[in-house]
Parts: C-alpha cells; structure tokens; sequence
C-alpha cells in the first residue's frame, strides 16, 4: 500500500463514504447519488461484520418506516447491471424489513482491494463489531496489505496495545471465541483469560457464576500457575490483565520468564530472567545479537 493510500484511509474514509465537507466532494457526491431498487443491492461477501443483532436491526427498521434512510450506502457497480454494497450493509437489511422499495446510494468505482480495505475499517469505525470480528478485521489487514500494528493503529486511530490487545483474543480455544461472539463473555472478560494456562475451564465459571470483569481477573490471578505468582512482591500493584497476557505471550517465545514492569506514564522496563550462559546466549540470538 502507497503512502497515499494510507493517508486516504487515514482520514477515516470520509472522501469514499461521503463524508468529506469540501465543496470538490460534495460535487462529486452529488453526481454520483442515485436510488437504485432495492432488489438491485447485493451485500459485500468480505464484510468483516457476519452477525448482525436482530433487536437492533428491528429498532432501526422502525426508524426507517418513520424517517426514511437518511445516510445513502456507499456502493460498486457489478458486471450485470446490479451493485455490490461497500459501507452500509446494516441499513440495508434494516431497509428490508421495513418494507423500502429503493435506496439512495453513493456509486464508487473501487477494485476488490480497496473495497475490502473500506469494508474492514468502516466497520471498525462505525460498527458495533464485536471484539473477535475486529480482531479479524485487523489480521486480515495486516496480512492481506502488509500493514503494521502502528500504521494500522495510525490508520483508523487506535492505540498500538488496542491493536495488540484484541488480536491476542485469537489465541483462545475456539469454544471460548464462540462465547464471546455469543456475548457470554466481554472483551474485559476474554483478556482476563489469555494469561491463563485454562482459559475454557474458567470461561465456564465465569458465566456459570456471572463475574464481572474484575472478578474474572482475580480469578485468572488465583489460578495462574505457582512459578508465575511467586516472583511478585506483595507491595507492588497487580497487575492488569493485558500486561498478563503479554508477559505470557512474550515468555513463550522466550522461552524464559519474562516480567513488564510499569514505572510511570514515560515507560517501565522488560525484565527477562535466565539461569544459565546458555540461556542468555539463547536470549542474544533471539534479539538477533551476538557476543
């Protein structure tokens, strides 16, 4: 992706969905403004967005009755004549039922990578996309477009440990994801689980005994292994479930024990203990050094 692709997406999509104010867009807007028939929108087969809550598409319906589709859908011209949607799927199964016979629509010519760019981070953006699905979203860009987490961050103005921390979330056993795209469990709930080595045995106690998200992580504290406790000192404050997690993450692939250390708001320090020459030579290659 060029740097100017990134900078288009970087200003939160708003010359390709039609948000963008300037008098050159809103010209552009309204020469490519059309209601189109219902019948002739077809929904983007990439949508990161797989499930849509029936209460709020039922809500929105009911708007739609009364109000009308005031937002046009961002849309891409298909082979047959028809349209493929880009930005606006949930207007348009809420249109559905409630009965509206055409759509206002923006026509946007975009090829099948800039279309699944806009589709991931409109729906990152806009939508109420529950964790696991933006955590697709975001492996998808970053494997499909070679983004970084920071760039990817910078793009749709996330922090980095956002990125980070919602991605980690693919590492848990697939019933446990399932619970989560269910709403049995919360984001909160599901980070707590990450640095825990039984993460579905306490998934079921979670939502047997309907634990709050602090709950849940003193139980993962409860939990963790010996090994894992043992090093903290009992003054200092506990910490945070992310911080688990990443300590987990980044000891396995050490091989070693590894401990993050906050000191203040500037930064801390990564702490990674070895108990032998071997271990810390094991350590230098690992970093990519040499002695």
């Amino acid at each position: 992706m060029t740097q100017a692709q990134k900078r288009r997406l970087g200003r939160g999509l708003a010359a390709l969905i039609g948000d963008d104010t300037t008098e050159e867009s809103v010209v552009q807007d309204v020469r490519s403004l059309r209601h189109v028939p219902i019948e002739l929108l077809h929904a983007n087969p990439h949508n990161p967005r797989k499930h849509f809550a029936e209460e709020e598409l039922n809500s929105l319906a009911q708007s739609l009755k009364d109000k009308g589709l005031l937002q046009p859908l961002v849309v891409r011209p298909r082979a047959d004549g028809s349209f493929e949607i880009v930005a606006g799927e949930r207007r348009w199964r809420a249109s559905q039922r409630a009965g509206l016979h055409d759509l206002p629509v923006l026509i946007r010519e975009l090829d099948d990578k800039e279309t699944l760019e806009i589709a991931l981070i409109e729906n990152i953006q806009r939508s109420d996309l529950n964790p696991l699905e933006e955590a697709r979203a975001y492996r998808q860009l970053m494997e499909q477009y070679d983004y970084t987490q920071q760039a990817l961050a910078d793009s749709i103005h996330k922090s980095r440990s956002h990125i980070a921390n919602t991605m980690r979330l693919l590492n848990l056993p697939d019933a446990t994801q399932k619970q989560i795209e269910e709403g049995s469990l919360t984001a909160g709930h599901a980070r707590a689980l990450i640095a825990t080595d039984s993460p579905e045995e306490l998934a079921e106690k979670i939502i047997k005994l309907n634990l709050s998200v602090r709950q849940a992580e003193d139980l993962a504290r409860e939990q963790a292994p010996a090994g894992r406790r043992k090093g903290a000192a009992s003054a200092a404050p506990e910490k945070d479930a992310d911080t688990r997690a990443i300590e987990k993450q980044l000891s396995e692939i050490m091989g070693l024990s590894v401990a993050i250390k906050h000191k203040d708001k500037l930064g801390g320090q990564v702490v990674i203990s070895y108990k032998t020459l071997d271990q810390l030579d094991e350590v230098i290659k690992k970093l990519g050094g040499s002695l």
